[in-house]
């Protein structure tokens, strides 16, 4: 909390208990920020933050007297920025910053670093928020910039020293990460997404890049050579760049990456010497994933053999190819995959290891990009045994037409379409054999589905746990 006085001067010794842009969620003490959302504007719920409790309210218009300090400014949205920095003492200041961007692979990589570097380190992205004290849900990868900046000082008061987060896109284009400077940057891969936003692959491009521009420049970037758009990445980064990939000349140079049962078996060289790593982790991808990861243990002083063994204890991340055990004779994938690349490299994976049917469930999340539908729905109907096409986050779009948008044109007919996610789920396991696998995509993790204007309780986990509880 911090004096009214502390943040603004000239006004008087109120406390502010906490900073709001939500006037629903707007309690007694707080400051409400009138921010301009893409459809709201939040100059119109003054009154509504005022009959909550809130103790001072920020503009950027005229909105007459009201009994509480009105503070002017002439962008609420950028002062929302150095306002919640200077109310949470700079708690980005405080913490080694770590950053990861790219289309797939951000929750697997900032999970890992998460694991990896041990209780001094705290990790925010799609999976919550979390550090060695406690573990939370959140609704964006990078939140909006008033729980940004809490979330980092709730780090800060917990003693952590490293902050390991995913930054998205979206979070660059709406300037919520303006102000924070990094100390490593990573980058995945790069493929279409995020159009519905961005517009063009330019656009998104550039708005990854962004967090290489906001490298300290002591700093590291640690890129993916094996990137169509590493070049372009590459010549927006001025701090020290550290690369992995296939080629001779990488900081870490993967020789080969072999699937087994167990997992992955990675062969790289780094430093002039040739090192394995014997991972739990699924999937031929996720050898540039660790790869990533191993770059980071090198800048935290860590040795190759401490970086080794921890890595090798690692079994899954949370609704990234998590394999879910309930007794059942068949294998259930729990997964976030939503792009047609993130679909395809888990869908070729399992068919490489596969004795049975792969039987997949998916669908297509509503108000975003239609385009990649017809690619996500050629890749699962072309690698999966058979389909169930669901809802996925529809939002204020029809399901049947989301489905026939990821049908298209094609002439397969190993599929059927159950509109309710839960059902879907259900069918899936109530047909599935001794070792088939079922797949269940989109939404990983998530405690919600976006249907409307509202965001109603759903978590495919609990679908799949609770029907095992009924059968068992």
């Amino acid at each position: 909390m911090k004096k009214l006085s502390e943040l603004y001067e000239g006004q008087d010794d109120r406390i502010i208990q906490a900073i709001k842009i939500n006037s629903k969620e707007v309690r007694e003490g707080d400051i409400f920020v009138c921010t301009m959302g893409v459809t709201t504007d939040r100059h119109d719920f003054i009154d509504e933050a005022i009959e909550k409790g809130a103790s001072a309210i920020v503009v950027s218009r005229d909105v007459g007297e009201k009994s509480v300090p009105v503070i002017h400014v002439s962008d609420t949205n950028e002062e929302l920025k150095y306002l919640a920095r200077r109310f949470y003492d700079y708690p980005d200041e405080k913490l080694k910053m770590i950053g990861v961007t790219g289309t797939n692979g951000k929750t697997t990589v900032a999970e890992l670093i998460y694991q990896l570097l041990g209780p001094c380190c705290a990790y925010m992205g799609t999976n919550g928020i979390k550090c060695a004290s406690f573990s939370e849900k959140i609704r964006n990868t990078t939140p909006d910039v008033d729980r940004l900046y809490l979330y980092m000082d709730r780090f800060v008061q917990e003693n952590c020293k490293i902050l390991s987060m995913e930054v998205s896109s979206e979070a660059f284009f709406r300037h919520r990460l303006d102000l924070v400077k990094y100390d490593i940057a990573i980058l995945t891969n790069i493929t279409e997404d995020h159009l519905n936003i961005h517009k063009t692959l330019e656009n998104y491009i550039d708005c990854k890049c962004q967090l290489f521009r906001n490298l300290k420049e002591d700093g590291t970037a640690i890129l993916n050579s094996s990137d169509s758009h590493y070049e372009q990445v590459k010549s927006c980064c001025k701090a020290r760049v550290l690369t992995y990939g296939y080629q001779r000349n990488d900081t870490l140079q993967i020789i080969s990456s072999r699937e087994t049962k167990e997992g992955i078996t990675l062969d790289f060289i780094y430093d002039g010497k040739t090192y394995t790593l014997e991972s739990k982790l699924g999937g031929s991808f996720n050898a540039l994933n660790l790869a990533a990861v191993i770059l980071v243990g090198t800048r935290s002083e860590l040795s190759m053999d401490e970086i080794l063994s921890r890595l090798k204890q690692v079994k899954a991340i949370e609704g990234r190819m998590e394999k879910l055990e309930f007794s059942q004779d068949f294998s259930i994938i729990l997964d976030y995959a939503h792009t047609p690349d993130a679909l395809d490299k888990i869908l070729t994976y399992f068919n490489k290891i596969k004795t049975g049917r792969i039987i997949t469930v998916t669908g297509s999340a509503g108000g975003r990009e239609k385009e990649k539908r017809p690619l996500m729905g050629s890749v699962v109907l072309s690698k999966s045994d058979f389909v169930i096409f669901t809802m996925d986050d529809p939002r204020s779009e029809d399901v049947n037409q989301i489905i026939d948008e990821l049908i298209g044109d094609s002439l397969k007919k190993n599929y059927i379409r159950v509109l309710d996610r839960k059902e879907a789920i259900e069918k899936a396991l109530k047909m599935a054999k001794a070792n088939d696998i079922v797949i269940v995509a989109g939404k990983g993790r998530d405690d919600y589905m976006a249907i409307g204007n509202s965001y109603l309780p759903y978590s495919d986990y609990e679908v799949i746990e609770n029907y095992f509880r009924k059968v068992n």
